[in-house]
């Protein structure tokens, strides 16, 4: 995994600074701290940046990026892993391909000359997201994995077109300013995002499965965007007619096979490990690929409600793993909080985030770069309360009201800790939503009940601007109805969480963002398209069956799992909330005294004081009903996020900040080559 960056100028006579793509580089260094290199295409206003952390081809000059075909048609820059690289490399050097590197990336080099750009990407297994400058035809695409597990961003200024791999890489930019676009400040404070967007304005995220046409013609660039794949949920009535034991044979296959492909790199790899069957069933499969011990990593909470460290030993115990737990406690969650916000550079609602920074860097220094992990389980087998709750609502045709009743009052007392906040209070319907999906989604419902507050806490300038916005209206406007026509509903529900919270909550400022800031590579086994692929097919009945999550993957896995896991219910991965106890009560206060303060606020001009003051008054009033104080935590932390990060990306010039950090590590122009 890297960092990458680069321009693209409307007119080709226009000048590329090597210093602003050294700058690029350096303020992502922690995605890549072995290494930078960029490259100018002379005379065609082109450049690209690259900062390495090496996995694949650990040789230092023989990996270096951006890498460019021998016959200078194309420039590429990757970020990520290729997986099945081998067999790849062994098939192209039969067909008389010779490979300079033994890296993954040169695959890109050959693949696109033997089947051109679009051609290649069917080949492409894994988490990536790349950019390619084709000479010839004088057009810059961006590629993006098909879950969006790595992030690339872009904006389009009046000299031309900037991207990077985060959005600080963007800023770094001098014609790309920082400030908040008011829309985008509304879905900072309400958590969920509109696909494709951020919160500052003019930069925009490369959707998962998704491509970014940039074409030059007389000095003009047009961009065209192009969805190279997508989730197939199969249309009603088509869904394969299969026996269960078939299922579970395929799905072992696949799940092995993911995993196995995932163990492949060329320095020592771990495993996350929660009290979930999902890292709990990779752990037990790479233990059984591996000769030695796997080394698993796990974070302990001072909260016995939130805490899965003994069912994690357990785990660890049964398959001979070599387990190190971290334990946070409530002050580091704030006392980091400002700095995870640098990486996430969006808002957070839950301190877990930065429990996951803490953990990749105890991962970090004990000396390994990558790890195994169990996102896209949930997304794949209804894991989540939300979506077996639209099942229970929406997808059980031949359930009695009684039934029905039994089971979301189940499903409800089980997940009363997340009430608030995973599972709205009360069920609310979103007109615009409900046109394009057939019902509102529940993975939706709390986060728009918690938007109808967002006017109130704007700024007056802010408020006026998204008067007539609707946020529910953006986001459906932003699926693929298509997608969602003639489906069951618990693939509706499932479709609509992947393209919105999954993509830029839990692969994003939960998971990419955190870990790569400490240089540290996440490889979500699940999330192989192949498996994937064959998952969408899979009865809504083999996912969520009577009262167990996940149902197919238990019992597939069966074996692997202690008694007391196999009949777990699924627990979602998140910190004790402030409100828990009086020591996170003070460190949350701590925070607001200095990023909720009337000076700080009144210099942002992002939020309403009194407003801001109502809400933290209400928060730290006892009487206040516990679900209520449950989104009051989400919303008081999406109040300091705004705040630090109008410090980190507005108050503060990025560029210089990029210039900055190049000094101090050390990387300057002289590492250019013109193409």
């Amino acid at each position: 995994m890297c960092g990458i960056g680069g321009v693209m100028y409307a007119d080709p006579a226009h000048p590329v600074d090597p210093q602003v793509l050294v700058g690029m580089a350096a303020i992502q260094y922690h995605r890549g701290p072995d290494g930078f290199g960029y490259e100018i295409v002379e005379n065609r206003g082109v450049g690209f940046t690259h900062a390495r952390l090496s996995i694949i081809d650990l040789n230092p000059e023989r990996g270096r990026q951006p890498f460019r075909s021998e016959n200078g048609q194309f420039l590429i820059a990757h970020n990520g892993e290729f997986y099945d690289y081998k067999r790849l490399r062994a098939d192209l050097t039969s067909r008389g391909y010779t490979f300079r590197t033994k890296s993954d990336t040169e695959l890109l080099l050959h693949l696109s000359d033997r089947f051109g750009l679009d051609g290649t990407l069917a080949h492409l297994r894994g988490e990536f997201a790349f950019a390619v400058y084709e000479q010839q035809q004088d057009r810059l695409t961006l590629v993006r994995d098909r879950f969006g597990v790595k992030p690339l961003f872009w904006s389009l200024t009046p000299e031309g077109f900037v991207f990077g791999s985060e959005i600080k890489v963007v800023m770094a930019h001098p014609a790309v300013p920082g400030r908040f676009s008011s829309e985008g400040l509304y879905h900072q404070l309400m958590q969920t995002m509109v696909p494709g967007t951020t919160g500052f304005e003019g930069i925009y995220a490369v959707e998962p499965g998704q491509k970014v046409v940039v074409q030059r013609r007389d000095g003009q660039l047009t961009i065209h965007k192009e969805q190279y794949w997508d989730l197939n949920f199969p249309l009603l009535g088509t869904r394969p007619q299969r026996s269960d034991q078939d299922y579970m044979e395929e799905l072992r296959q696949r799940f092995v096979e993911a995993i196995q492909l995932r163990l492949e790199a060329d320095v020592p790899v771990a495993c996350y490990l929660s009290g979930g069957i999902d890292s709990c069933t990779i752990l037990g499969v790479a233990a059984a690929c591996q000769q030695s011990p796997v080394k698993a990593f796990t974070i302990g909470f001072d909260d016995a409600d939130y805490d899965e460290t003994a069912i994690a030993r357990e785990m660890a115990a049964a398959v001979g793993a070599d387990q190190d737990i971290l334990m946070v406690d409530g002050t580091q969650l704030y006392d980091h909080f400002a700095r995870t916000l640098w990486h996430t550079e969006r808002s957070i609602y839950n301190t877990f985030t930065v429990a996951k920074l803490l953990m990749s860097e105890h991962v970090h220094r004990a000396g390994y770069k990558v790890v195994v992990t169990g996102e896209g389980s949930d997304e794949l087998f209804a894991g989540y309360p939300q979506l077996r709750l639209d099942m229970i609502r929406h997808g059980m045709d031949h359930a009695t009201p009684e039934e029905r009743a039994d089971l979301e009052a189940w499903l409800a007392e089980s997940n009363k800790l997340f009430k608030g906040n995973l599972l709205a209070e009360a069920p609310l319907e979103d007109s615009a939503l409900a046109a394009v999906v057939g019902f509102t989604p529940s993975c939706l419902q709390s986060w728009l009940s918690s938007a109808t507050h967002v006017p109130a806490l704007l700024h007056p300038q802010h408020r006026a601007a998204v008067a007539d916005y609707g946020p529910g209206g953006a986001i459906a406007a932003a699926l693929d109805a298509q997608q969602l026509r003639d489906r069951h509903p618990l693939d509706k529900a499932q479709y609509v969480w992947i393209k919105t919270q999954f993509e830029s909550q839990v692969l994003g400022w939960a998971g990419d963002r955190v870990d790569m800031a400490n240089s540290l590579e996440a490889r979500p086994a699940f999330l192989d398209h192949p498996l994937v692929e064959f998952a969408v097919t899979l009865p809504p009945n083999l996912r969520f069956r009577g009262y167990q999550d996940k149902f197919i993957l238990r019992e597939t896995m069966r074996e692997l799992l202690p008694e007391t896991l196999y009949k777990r219910q699924k627990f979602a991965f998140m910190a004790p909330p402030s409100h828990t106890d009086v020591v996170k009560q003070r460190a949350l206060q701590n925070l607001a005294d200095t990023y909720l303060s009337r000076d700080a606020v009144d210099a942002a001009a992002l939020l309403d004081y009194g407003a801001v003051q109502a809400v933290l008054k209400r928060h730290q009033d006892e009487a206040t009903p516990v679900a209520e104080r449950v989104q009051l935590d989400a919303v008081i932390n999406h109040l300091l996020s705004v705040q630090i990060l109008h410090q980190q990306f507005v108050a503060q010039d990025v560029t210089q900040l990029a210039q900055a950090k190049a000094q101090e590590v050390g990387w300057s122009a002289p590492q250019t080559s013109l193409v």
